[in-house]
């Protein structure tokens, strides 16, 4: 089970309906589970693998990015909307979930990041230990 750590979620979708996405701080986030395996993508455009930082500690994951300025010395801004600088979000791993197990990957500027259910949290079957049952005598007292 995952619990998001966001105490601005609801002003980071009203600033999100009125077009701001990233500029708000918040990284889109699409997160599922299939089968034992939770997966979490994170929309990064325009940010360079090389500036994204993944880090468990404790049951708590942090992703972090950052966007460079560009260099545009001499130019004249008619509009300005795309976000630079450094952006990060936590999420609160569940103690279902195996925290030394995470991987993740990078592509086309989205992070999938997936985490497996820990073995011992999986269901798994019982054996039922069957006794010996003993028959009972009954014995007449002459």
């Amino acid at each position: 089970m995952l619990r998001f750590i966001d105490p601005f979620e609801d002003f980071d979708r009203m600033v999100q309906r009125m077009g701001g996405g990233w500029r708000s701080g918040v990284m889109p986030m699409d997160a599922y589970e299939r089968g034992d395996v939770y997966t979490l993508r994170f929309d990064l455009p325009g940010v360079d693998p090389e500036h994204v930082d993944l880090t468990v500690e404790g049951n708590v994951l942090t992703v972090t990015a950052e966007r460079k300025w560009e260099d545009t010395d001499g130019v004249t801004w008619l509009l300005r909307e795309r976000p630079t600088g450094a952006h990060s979000r936590q999420i609160r791993l569940g103690e279902r979930l195996d925290a030394t197990s995470v991987s993740a990957s990078y592509d086309h500027g989205v992070l999938t990041v997936t985490i497996p259910v820990r073995e011992e949290a999986k269901p798994h079957k019982v054996a039922i230990d069957a006794g010996i049952q003993e028959a009972i005598t009954v014995g007449s007292e002459v």
